[in-house]
C-alpha cells in the first residue's frame, strides 16, 4: 500500500548535520530523498557511510536504526537506536519513537509506553500529534485489555506445504473450502528478479493450494497456473466465492494501464488463470487503488481505495453492479468504518452481512489488527476488534472465514513462524465468529448451492438469468445472476428446503425445489442444473 513515511521527523532536515563536513551533508541529503521514495537498503547504504566517519552522532545512528527498523533487522535497530539515545542527551525524540515501536512488537508493553510517553513529553504537542504518538499508547493499553481476556480459538500455521522461510500474506479462500489462493515472495528459480532499490526481497507473485479431501488437508503450493504473475509485483486480494475469479493488485510502473495501483481480475478456464484485465473506472482511478473482493450474490464489489472523497488513507467503498461489464457510482462506507488511518484488506463472509478488514487505527494492538462490522437495517455496525490471539502486536490480517464458519485464516508476522510473515489458521469450533458475542447460539455455517442454467434447446449456458431463493413462506431470502457461462452460485442457511425461482426475458419462468443440507465436517454443497425453454 501507498503509504507515507511517519515515523522519521522530515519536517525538521538532520539537527546535527551541522557537525557533518559537506561531503557527509550531501550524501545524507541524498539518502533523505531515498527515505522518502521507501527505498531503506539505497538509504541504509549511504547512512552507514557517513557512520563510519561519525561513529557517535546521534542524528545518523538514528537514520540508520530507522531504516534497519523498516527492513525489519529489529535486533540491529535496537542496537543503534539505543546508542543514539545514550550517546547524546539531545538525541532526536523520534529515537524514542521507533524504540517504542520495537519493543511493543517484541510484547515489552511497560517498556514500549515509557519510550512512547518520553516522545511525547521531547515535542510540541502539534508534532506529537502528526506522529501519531497517542495512536501508539492507545495500541499498547488494547494490547493488556485483549491479551488480558482471550477468545477461545485455537491457531496453527499451515506448516510448509503453504508457507516458506520467505513472505507469505494475503490467504483466500473459495467459499468451498477447496481453493487456497495467497501471496508469496519466494523465488520461482535460482535467478528470480529482485526488488533491489525497494527492500531487497523477491519480487511478490501469487500461489495456489488445493484441498487434499482424501487427507485432509492442504496440498502443495505452487505458482498459479496461466498468465497471471510477471516479472513485476502480483497479488491476489481476493477469490470470488464460486472459485473463479481473482481480484489482483497491480502496481508496475512500465506498464501504464497498472501505473500507480489498479484492480484487475483474472478469470479461471480450463484449469487456467487468464491475463488478468483491469477494472477500470469507475473502480479504478488515477489514485492508488489496492484491491476488491465481491460478494456471495455477485452483485456488489468492495474495494481500497486512496480518492478523494474519503476519511483517511486507505478507505473501504464499495459498487454496485448494474450490468455485466458496468458499475454504478462508488460510495464510500463512512466515518463508522473508515478512519484517518489505514482500512486494508477487505472481505465480506459468506453470509453476505459481515465485513472483515484490517487497520491500524486506535483499535489495534499494533500494527493491523482485524476488524469486522455487519451490516444490519441497511447500516454498518461500530466495528471490533476480533480479539487476541487472532491479533496480536504483530501485523495481522487480513483475515478469511470458511463458508460453514469453523475455520478462519489469515496472515501474521508473529514470533514463531517458519518465515518473515506465515499464514495461520483458527479454529473456530468453539467461538462464533459472526455472531456479536462469540456464541454460538444456531448453527452459523452456511451450505452451497451452484449450477448452470442452460438453454433447453441447444444445451449452453445462459448469461445473466435472474435467479431468486424463496424460503418456505414463499419469501425471497436471495438473489443471484448467471455469468457469462451461464453459472450461478450462491450461499445459504443450511438444513432447509427452498425454491429456485429462474427468470430470463424471452424463456418461460422455470421454479424447482431443493433441499439443502447442513455439512458437519466440510461445506455441504448441492449442484443444480436448471433448463429454460424458449417463451414462444
Amino acid at each position: 500500500m501507498k503509504k507515507f513515511i511517519t515515523s522519521v521527523c522530515f519536517f525538521a532536515i538532520l539537527t546535527n548535520v551541522q557537525a557533518l563536513d559537506a561531503g557527509d551533508q550531501v550524501k545524507m541529503a541524498m539518502a533523505k530523498q531515498k527515505l522518502y521514495a521507501q527505498q531503506y537498503i539505497g538509504a541504509l547504504n549511504i547512512y552507514k557511510e557517513v557512520l563510519q566517519k561519525n561513529p557517535d552522532d546521534a542524528s545518523v545512528l538514528h537514520y540508520v536504526g530507522y531504516c534497519q527498523f523498516q527492513l525489519k533487522k529489529y535486533d540491529l535497530a535496537l542496537e543503534n537506536l539505543k546508542k543514539a539515545i545514550s550517546t547524546n542527551k539531545d538525541v532526536k525524540p523520534e529515537s524514542h519513537l521507533v524504540l517504542g515501536k520495537i519493543y511493543l512488537m517484541d510484547e515489552k508493553i511497560e517498556d514500549a509506553l515509557a519510550e512512547f510517553n518520553t516522545y511525547k513529553t521531547s515535542v510540541n504537542s502539534k508534532t506529537a500529534e502528526m506522529e501519531d504518538v497517542d495512536v501508539y499508547i492507545s495500541h499498547c493499553n488494547n494490547a493488556k485489555k485483549h491479551m488480558s481476556s482471550p477468545i477461545d480459538v485455537k491457531i496453527d500455521n499451515l506448516g510448509t506445504a503453504i508457507n516458506s522461510k520467505f513472505d507469505e500474506q494475503t490467504p483466500c479462500i473459495s467459499a468451498d473450502g477447496k481453493k487456497l489462493v495467497f501471496n508469496t515472495r519466494r523465488p520461482e528459480m535460482t535467478d528470480s528478479p529482485i526488488d533491489v532499490e525497494g527492500d531487497g526481497k523477491y519480487f511478490q507473485d501469487i500461489f495456489i493450494s488445493n484441498w487434499d479431501t482424501i487427507n485432509k488437508k492442504w496440498g502443495q503450493a505452487e505458482d498459479v497456473p496461466g498468465s497471471v504473475n510477471t516479472p513485476a509485483h502480483d497479488a491476489c486480494t481476493s477469490i470470488s466465492p464460486d472459485g473463479k475469479q481473482i481480484f489482483i493488485y497491480k502496481n508496475d510502473l512500465t506498464d501504464n494501464e497498472s501505473r500507480g495501483g489498479d484492480v484487475f481480475v483474472s478469470k479461471v478456464v480450463n484449469n487456467k488463470w487468464k491475463t488478468p484485465e483491469a477494472l477500470g473506472k469507475p473502480i479504478n482511478t488515477t489514485y492508488w487503488e489496492g484491491g476488491a473482493c465481491i460478494s456471495p450474490d455477485g452483485k456488489t464489489l468492495y474495494f481500497i481505495s486512496e480518492r478523494k472523497g474519503g476519511y483517511g488513507r486507505g478507505d473501504i467503498w464499495m459498487v454496485k453492479r448494474i450490468s455485466k461489464t458496468e458499475w454504478g457510482k462508488p460510495e464510500n462506507l463512512g466515518p463508522e468504518i473508515n478512519t484517518e488511518f489505514d482500512e486494508v484488506g477487505a472481505f465480506l463472509a459468506p453470509d453476505g452481512k459481515t465485513l472483515f478488514f484490517s487497520s491500524d487505527g486506535k483499535g489495534s494492538m499494533g500494527s493491523y489488527d482485524v476488524f469486522k462490522t455487519t451490516l444490519e437495517g441497511g447500516k454498518w455496525t461500530k466495528p471490533v476488534n476480533v480479539g487476541y490471539p487472532i491479533n496480536t502486536v504483530y501485523k495481522d490480517g487480513p483475515l478469511v472465514v470458511s463458508a460453514d464458519a469453523q475455520s478462519a485464516y489469515f496472515a501474521s508476522e508473529r514470533k514463531g513462524g517458519i518465515g518473515e510473515s506465515d499464514i495461520y489458521k483458527a479454529d473456530l469450533s468453539n467461538y462464533a465468529i459472526l455472531e456479536k458475542d462469540g456464541v454460538k447460539k444456531v448453527n452459523s455455517g452456511l451450505s452451497i448451492l451452484k449450477g448452470t442454467v442452460r438453454d433447453g434447446f441447444q444445451g449452453s449456458g445462459i448469461a445473466s438469468v435472474d435467479i431468486q431463493i424463496l424460503d418456505p413462506s414463499g419469501a425471497s431470502v436471495a438473489s443471484t445472476i448467471t455469468n457469462e457461462n451461464g453459472e450461478y452460485f450462491i450461499t445459504l442457511k443450511g438444513d432447509m428446503t427452498y425454491t429456485i425461482k429462474v427468470v430470463k426475458k424471452g424463456y418461460k419462468t422455470a421454479e424447482e425445489k431443493v433441499e439443502l443440507k447442513l455439512g458437519k465436517t466440510d461445506t455441504f454443497s448441492l449442484e443444480k442444473q436448471i433448463m429454460l425453454n424458449k417463451d414462444k
